[in-house]
């Protein structure tokens, strides 16, 4: 039921926002797309070090208590999460607004974006506490709560963007960019409104009082900062990826303007296309850590390998008739959806790359779930610099074309890595009588089966 309606809601959403994405482009043209494009990936990098693992730490760490039967350490644990979510999230923002402007000359090369980077900064706190909120609801298995808080956001957001443009002239690319930042701060604001709303109220009705756990500071920590260290680095360099974009265009030749609608169209219009069905098993794999989590605290070897099967097996099918249909109708859906053939182009262009796309998160989602996040980031990582070097050294010779195989490239082998980590945590355990022990390399949820196929021991993840 709650993969259900984080489903509908995430399709709900992804249609809302593309759109929304629609009648932006159209407002404000691909340039303004580019350069907003731009300021959102340095507030993407800002949000990583707001929310700081906080919201997989929250997850985790909720997840455990409830597996353990200890709902009493819940009310302790999210008193933890909040505070240090309130902590990063204020010192990302400050950092953020003192760094603005030699970000925008220096990093970005365009002035344009030091305003809506000050802006972004107003939102960080608003990010990381919904971000320890959202974690404890998953947990928890009430997925409806942030859903709804997530939907009026969205319509929220986009009303007020709508808003705020209605006074900005058109073409003027600096005041648009704004205006849309703008927007989308005071939107997150309502967010954290509403989601504190909903959490104070479910905790006063579910869990009360109870003997938390004493090292439960220290678990967050151990969970969060990791993560945290890794998010910093792998954000970093992605987003020192999308700003080498339009420099390597304009290497290539394009104008600046040209560099921006270049980058614009497929970062901003052509991959919202290819991602919207992927709210399916975004939302499975979301939906799927806490699941394992539990089973793996109980031990229930069984039940961890049927569910991440069954979420593979549909998440593979689901994907290749979403991957075929998108090549099939390329053409179609960039006239309709944007009145641009260059964008349907793309579309055809990056459509086999969708069964990637989307197995690797429902993987990401199993090695989450089965404490395995590390190496989920350490991944990344590798995905990110292999990414930036492809991007430093194709672009400024094959342009776009260069860009998309960059794309190619960093999916295949983040797919790969993860897949063959899963396919070592999941070997069948022995044969029901026998005395073998199968344990996958480097520790993690191995059980030894004895007599009848019954699990007899456990050693937790590292």
């Amino acid at each position: 039921m709650n993969t259900a309606l984080l489903t509908a809601s995430s399709l709900w959403m992804s249609l809302v926002g593309m759109a929304f994405q629609v009648w932006l482009a159209g407002r404000i043209g691909a340039a303004g797309i580019g350069l907003y494009q731009l300021v959102l990936s340095v507030t993407n990098l800002s949000a990583t070090f707001a929310i700081s693992g906080i919201r997989f730490a929250s997850t985790r760490l909720v997840a455990e208590e409830l597996g353990l039967q200890r709902p009493g350490g819940v009310r302790a644990a999210m008193a933890r999460c909040l505070c240090y979510g309130a902590v990063s999230g204020c010192a990302a923002a400050a950092l953020l607004w003192m760094l603005a402007e030699p970000v925008g000359f220096l990093w970005i090369g365009d002035a344009r974006t030091v305003g809506p980077l000050r802006l972004s900064a107003l939102s960080m706190p608003c990010i990381a506490l919904s971000a320890a909120m959202s974690g404890y609801f998953t947990a928890c298995g009430r997925v409806w709560k942030p859903t709804l808080v997530h939907l009026l956001e969205q319509l929220c957001g986009a009303a007020l963007v709508a808003l705020c443009l209605a006074y900005v002239p058109a073409g003027n690319l600096e005041k648009s960019c704004a205006a849309v930042t703008l927007g989308r701060v005071a939107a997150d604001g309502v967010s954290l409104l509403l989601m504190a709303l909903f959490y104070l109220t479910d905790l006063c009705g579910h869990y009360r009082g109870g003997n938390p756990d004493a090292r439960l500071t220290g678990r967050m920590l151990g969970i969060a900062a990791p993560l945290a260290l890794s998010a910093y680095a792998r954000s970093a360099l992605t987003t020192a990826r999308h700003l080498l974009v339009p420099r390597g265009l304009r290497a290539a030749g394009y104008s600046a303007n040209g560099a921006l609608s270049g980058y614009g169209i497929v970062q901003g219009m052509v991959l919202p296309v290819l991602l919207f069905p992927a709210c399916v098993p975004a939302a499975a794999a979301e939906l799927i850590v806490p699941a394992l989590t539990a089973a793996q605290v109980q031990e229930d070897a069984r039940s961890i390998r049927r569910t991440a099967g069954r979420l593979l097996q549909y998440s593979a099918l689901y994907s290749l008739a979403v991957a075929l249909f998108l090549f099939v109708c390329s053409d179609a859906l960039g006239m309709l959806i944007y009145d641009s053939r260059p964008a349907g182009r793309y579309i055809r262009m990056l459509a086999p790359l969708v069964p990637v796309m989307y197995l690797d998160m429902s993987v990401d989602g199993c090695l989450k779930g089965l404490g395995q996040q590390l190496w989920c980031m350490g991944v990344n990582i590798l995905d990110a610099l292999l990414g930036l070097a492809l991007t430093w050294e194709l672009l400024p010779k094959y342009a776009l074309a260069a860009y998309l195989g960059t794309l190619y490239a960093t999916e295949l082998v983040n797919f790969a890595l993860s897949s063959l980590r899963l396919v070592k945590l999941m070997r069948p355990l022995s044969p029901p009588g026998s005395s073998g022990c199968s344990r996958p390399p480097g520790g993690g949820w191995a059980k030894c089966a004895y007599t009848e196929g019954r699990s007899a021991e456990s050693r937790s993840p590292p």
